[in-house]
């Protein structure tokens, strides 16, 4: 089984969040939170910033943890054919400044602020879901039912 720690940040202002779409090298697309993986020996706070400015050219800093999400992606589903487990951190991010941008010779081709009512009908990764989930219901043990994949929802 392969492992990926990654931070992922949830950016909220007026109604809408910031959604990137994901182009990976084989083809396809759906749309995601800004964020990645986490770097040996970097701390995941200092990951979702680092990230939001990569992928979208924004300056961010970090309003509050949310939650962490473990997910296991079964081989058939995962990109190298291979079990993989996901663990997410979930910052709330605020941004700053900067300017949005697509991430510079990388996978996300644009970022977007997308109104709440709009998210339903996108190809999205599940991460969205749990973000926003997190987000707007702030629980005390920083964790949220799995989201179930299928239809527009996928790993």
């Amino acid at each position: 089984m392969s492992f990926r720690l990654a931070a992922y940040a949830v950016c909220i202002q007026d109604g809408r969040v910031l959604l990137a779409r994901h182009v990976p090298p084989e083809g396809g697309s759906s749309w995601t939170l800004p964020g990645g993986r986490v770097e040996h020996g970097e701390d995941p706070f200092d990951a979702v910033v680092r990230e939001v400015a990569e992928e979208t050219g924004y300056a961010g800093v970090v309003d509050r943890l949310l939650g962490v999400d473990s997910r296991v992606i079964p081989a058939a589903s995962a990109r190298a054919g291979v079990e993989h487990q996901n663990v997410g951190v979930f910052y709330r991010v605020r941004i700053t400044g900067g300017r949005l941008r697509p991430e510079p010779n990388g996978e996300i081709v644009e970022s977007v602020w997308t109104p709440f009512a709009d998210v339903a009908a996108m190809r999205r990764s599940s991460l969205v879901d749990i973000g926003l989930a997190l987000a707007q219901t702030l629980p005390a043990s920083g964790h949220v039912a799995p989201v179930p994949v299928g239809g527009l929802i996928q790993h």
